[in-house]
């Protein structure tokens, strides 16, 4: 079992910064990539990005690259998004999950993910 603990969400105005965290825990020797997923009112959960776990490459949807960054310290078990320049369209739930299957080499639908934590609010005000 992995336990996932999001934390850092909030009111923020248009153009600022947030950056959440993701406190991993239990097995996470035997995760493949950890990610955020976000889901607004009335629309599907939609990926944000991932990283690698053992191996640290990071990747993200094209509607946040440029934006938004994902980092993670393995030593504290702990993952990372910086988001920048943020819009009100960035308004959502975000869901930090983790998998051990290793089925896709870059996981980016929700099915991939079995584990999840139980989300954070992000709310960016025009």
């Amino acid at each position: 079992q992995v336990q996932l603990v999001e934390s850092g969400g909030g009111l923020v105005q248009a153009g600022g910064s947030l950056r959440l965290s993701c406190a991993a825990s239990g097995r996470t020797f035997s995760c493949y990539a950890v990610g955020w997923f976000r889901q607004a009112p009335g629309k599907e959960r939609e990926f944000v990005g991932a990283i690698i776990w053992k191996g640290g490459a990071p990747y993200s949807a094209d509607s946040v690259k440029g934006r938004f960054t994902i980092s993670r310290d393995i030593a504290n078990n702990m993952v990372y998004l910086q988001m920048n320049s943020l819009k009100p369209e960035d308004t959502a739930v975000y869901y930090c999950a983790a998998t051990t299957n290793i089925a896709t080499i870059y996981p980016r639908r929700a099915s991939d993910y079995n584990y999840w934590g139980q989300g954070t609010q992000v709310t960016v005000s025009s």
